[in-house]
């Protein structure tokens, strides 16, 4: 996938990751662990798996080291259970978080699913609240304007709420929650479901709420690039974006990306994802 050209956030070849350079850091950039998913789908589902949460603890691990990221940051949706983490879903946070921690700090966008996650764990990760922020803010992004505005940077969202108009200062803007997955078919009638990146151009007075009383025109020229990422636990399901009838989760999908490509976690390119 390619890199914007103002910001640089590269998808890790073959996971659901990338990292941002955010000039004064390296951030790694996942979404959508959903750690205790096997608990929840005991409950809600009647559904008996076995946890993968060391592979996942391990997995995000080993990332950070090969990334060489001085930062984590979790688009969203660290925990699955929406409520405060319990049992053995705190159990398993409360391992991934201290494994993290003491190799790098830890940025939360807080999600629908991370109720109490910020308060339970206060003190010990970095929280930007559902509308999401610019990480340059906070991390050392790019500088002022002339006119003193904050300019540039990666803006950061989960994605289940309207995002705060200020990310339209971004240059790119990753988000989680929407899990993207395409439905590839073969020759013989067979197919497959696969995890995949969606990227195009935002339509800022779409990304929104209310843009009569945002200043979306003075980004309509040059808007930001929006990166929606795949979910990083592969058993959380996900928007099959190229199938009729799939209603996406996002309340400013898909009107405001009215034009985008999906890309496999290889890197494959597949054209628009609303063509796939």
């Amino acid at each position: 996938m390619p890199a914007d050209a103002g910001v640089a956030v590269e998808p890790v070849v073959d996971e659901p990751a990338a990292v941002a350079d955010l000039g004064s850091e390296r951030a790694l950039l996942v979404a959508d662990v959903h750690a205790g998913i096997e608990v929840g789908l005991r409950y809600e589902r009647g559904v008996e798996l076995d946890s993968r949460a060391d592979d996942r603890r391990e997995r995000l691990c080993e990332l950070v080291a090969e990334t060489d990221a001085d930062r984590l940051v979790v688009l969203g949706d660290l925990a699955h259970r929406i409520a405060a983490p319990e049992g053995d879903e705190r159990e398993e946070l409360e391992s991934l978080i201290r494994a993290i921690t003491d190799r790098v700090p830890l940025t939360l966008v807080e999600g629908n699913h991370d109720a109490g996650v910020s308060e339970t764990f206060a003190g010990r990760i970095d929280v930007i609240g559902p509308g999401g922020g610019l990480l340059g803010d906070a991390l050392g992004g790019k500088g002022d304007d002339a006119d003193g505005t904050r300019r540039g940077g990666v803006g950061v969202l989960h994605g289940h709420t309207w995002p705060d108009p200020a990310l339209l200062d971004a240059d790119v803007i990753c988000m989680g929650h929407e899990h993207p997955q395409v439905r590839l078919e073969d020759a013989v009638g067979g197919s497959r479901v696969e995890r995949a990146w969606l990227r195009g151009e935002i339509d800022p007075a779409a990304f929104v709420e209310d843009s009569t009383n945002a200043d979306t025109t003075s980004r309509s020229a040059d808007p930001p690039e929006l990166v929606v990422f795949p979910a990083f636990n592969e058993r959380s399901g996900g928007t099959w974006v190229n199938v009729d009838g799939q209603s996406f989760l996002a309340p400013f999908l898909p009107n405001a990306l009215p034009a985008g490509d999906a890309y496999l976690l290889d890197g494959t390119r597949l054209g628009s994802f609303r063509g796939v």
